[in-house]
């Protein structure tokens, strides 16, 4: 009955294109809504992702926040808003939501109020000014929500050092939709149609917006490192801030002489038919929880090469190459082993991603523990 239904409120800092915000669009779409009624708020605005949300018959909320400095007005938006939809728990997600959903929905007398950590291993860039007094403060407060979520094993390591204490730790690991993304002929054709690129052109690719953890400048340079013995490779960069008018980006490609072999497209809506036209796919952060982009590409059949850093390793296991975070020539070389193997032994390891992704990282998998945990924690 509806009447019995367990009302979540995900609280978020904004809901354009990233992986937390992908995995909460996959999760409310997927839960059970006989059993779970899900809101989602932004602090900040819509964005694609909250549309997306929308249109798929869920609540969503946005608060109008600004990103430098919390308003009064904003807060009461928000402490309006928890009073008006009484969840039985709030789950925030990301770091400012953490801080902000603690305060206002234990003033709004929220019953149950949970963290959702998305990342790890983040750099000293993350540790230092705004960012490390947040990060400072939410290891002080970690002791009063009622759980910490965290994506990966590395999240929780990393955030127990830092000096996370909380009551209680989850690690709920994200799931992919093996209905979307999946190895398509019509891909691999049509990207390197799309590009000018003969069928047998090699193509390297990374899915990321643009941001210093992500690393671009070790795939550039990697790229560069490459080129000088498999000339012929090309390299696809897709995300937000990945166009003609990242001056930086532009300007490392032009002083590496990549021009003529990296290709920018910016954000697309297309990336499972992206990722599936991919030969080698990479994620080169210097920090991640539980890296989307990484299963993705192997619930596509493509074999990856990763950074170590959260949760990456587990997930590729033996079907790709990891290597040291930070370190373009360690990338390339692990591209030149995946090169090296031919066609043939790519698809192998592709095949071998795609039975690793189904078998302990399926969507479905990933919703039921959610669902479990929710259940139980409404249930305390």
């Amino acid at each position: 009955m509806a009447t019995d239904r367990i009302k979540i409120l995900h609280l978020i800092t904004g809901l354009d294109t990233g992986g937390a915000e992908v995995s909460l669009l996959r999760l409310t779409e997927a839960m059970d809504r006989d059993r779970f009624e899900n809101v989602v708020v932004s602090l900040t605005t819509l964005g694609p992702i909250g549309t997306a949300i929308s249109e798929r018959g869920i609540k969503v909320h946005a608060i109008h926040m600004p990103r430098s400095l919390p308003t009064p007005l904003a807060l009461w938006r928000l402490y309006s808003l928890l009073r008006t939809e009484r969840p039985g728990v709030l789950q925030t997600w990301l770091y400012h939501s953490d801080l902000i959903g603690l305060i206002i929905g234990r003033i709004a007398r929220i019953p149950t109020i949970a963290w959702n950590i998305r990342c790890s291993d983040m750099g000293k860039e993350y540790r230092r000014g705004i960012n490390g007094l947040l990060l400072y403060l939410l290891a002080r407060l970690s002791k009063y929500p009622d759980t910490v979520i965290t994506n990966s094993h590395t999240g929780q390591r990393d955030h127990q050092a830092f000096g996370y204490h909380p009551k209680r730790w989850v690690v709920l690991q994200n799931g992919f939709d093996t209905a979307v993304f999946k190895p398509t002929e019509s891909g691999h054709s049509g990207l390197r149609h799309e590009l000018g690129l003969s069928d047998d052109t090699v193509l390297i690719g990374l899915v990321a917006r643009y941001d210093p953890i992500k690393d671009h400048k070790a795939f550039l340079h990697a790229a560069a490192n490459l080129l000088t013995t498999h000339p012929a490779i090309h390299f696809v960069l897709v995300g937000d801030g990945i166009d003609d008018d990242n001056r930086a980006l532009n300007q490392l490609i032009d002083r590496l002489g990549l021009r003529t072999r990296i290709h920018l497209l910016g954000r697309r809506e297309d990336v499972p038919k992206l990722t599936s036209g991919l030969d080698i796919a990479t994620c080169c952060s210097l920090g991640e929880g539980f890296p989307n982009i990484v299963g993705e590409a192997m619930a596509c059949g493509v074999p990856c090469v990763v950074t170590d850093v959260g949760d990456a390793a587990q997930i590729v296991g033996d079907t790709g190459r990891i290597v040291p975070a930070g370190d373009h020539h360690a990338l390339a070389v692990g591209w030149r082993e995946l090169i090296e193997k031919g066609v043939a032994g790519r698809a192998e390891l592709g095949r071998a991603s795609i039975e690793r992704i189904r078998s302990d990282f399926s969507l479905a998998h990933c919703v039921e523990r959610y669902q479990e945990f929710f259940q139980a924690i409404s249930a305390k």
